[in-house]
């Protein structure tokens, strides 16, 4: 069973200049069905510590997933963006608190009030760590405007991170191309979570903002979030560990 990782608290600072690179590393479980996912799980052959459960599978599976994960030693990132009126948000962190999982998203985007009111919730024994989402990476500054924004990514990434930190906000999801201006402007504590990684050479698929796990730990974030080139990988255990060898190699430079 693989050793079950310490969540990563207020007081850690960036998780990039401590622990090992397998704690960075977040692997998404971007499957229709718990079935699947298992599969998948058992295919890494105790490569990586973190799972990601997205929307996808969390309805599919729901809780019950989750534990099965705890279970077998995993550290369960609950991807499910919360984004909703203020009340409803902080109901739903504190069921989500039941389930062991150790981080959560929010949606910046819902305001203040409403990240507040997460945190809040989440000041509890057994609440999992708050990460506010910015812009998501599959969207541009043409997507960004379709929506009525006119600031492009980087701006709009930015002052919705420092709204989620006047708000108690102390982990944020974004590309690696705003980690180093959030890392500047929110210094070390502040939790970077960065999705949209990709091998050398391979293709953004349906992200926009993308990197290498090089590049974005090189930039300053804490943990990546890694999906296709591992799970859709011949073998992912090797891809895996391939990402992981990039990791070590920025966390040397």
């Amino acid at each position: 069973m693989s050793q079950v990782l310490p969540v990563p608290s207020e007081s850690d600072g960036a998780i990039a200049s401590g622990p090992s690179e397998q704690e960075q590393l977040i692997v998404a479980l971007d499957f229709p069905t718990a079935t699947e996912a298992l599969a998948l799980v058992d295919r890494l052959e105790n490569s990586c510590r973190w799972l990601k459960v997205g929307l996808e599978l969390y309805y599919a599976a729901g809780n019950g997933l989750v534990e099965t994960l705890r279970k077998r030693g995993f550290e369960v990132f609950l991807d499910l963006k919360l984004h909703d009126i203020p009340n409803t948000v902080a109901g739903a962190v504190r069921t989500v608190s039941a389930t062991g999982a150790s981080l959560l998203t929010i949606h910046a985007g819902g305001g203040a009030a409403m990240m507040a009111a997460a945190a809040h919730a989440a000041d509890a024994p057994g609440a999992p760590k708050l990460l506010a989402v910015t812009v998501l990476t599959s969207m541009d500054s043409t997507e960004l405007a379709g929506v009525g924004v006119t600031a492009n990514p980087q701006e709009q990434v930015l002052r919705l991170a420092k709204l989620a930190r006047q708000s108690g906000i102390n982990g944020m999801v974004c590309s690696a191309e705003e980690v180093q201006t959030l890392r500047t402007a929110l210094g070390s504590e502040v939790t970077l979570v960065t999705p949209g990684i990709r091998a050398t050479g391979e293709a953004a698929g349906d992200q926009r903002r993308v990197a290498t796990a090089t590049e974005a730990i090189s930039r300053g974030a804490s943990m990546l979030v890694v999906g296709r080139p591992i799970t859709r990988a011949t073998d992912p255990a090797a891809a895996a560990r391939n990402i992981l060898a990039e990791i070590r190699k920025a966390r040397s430079l």
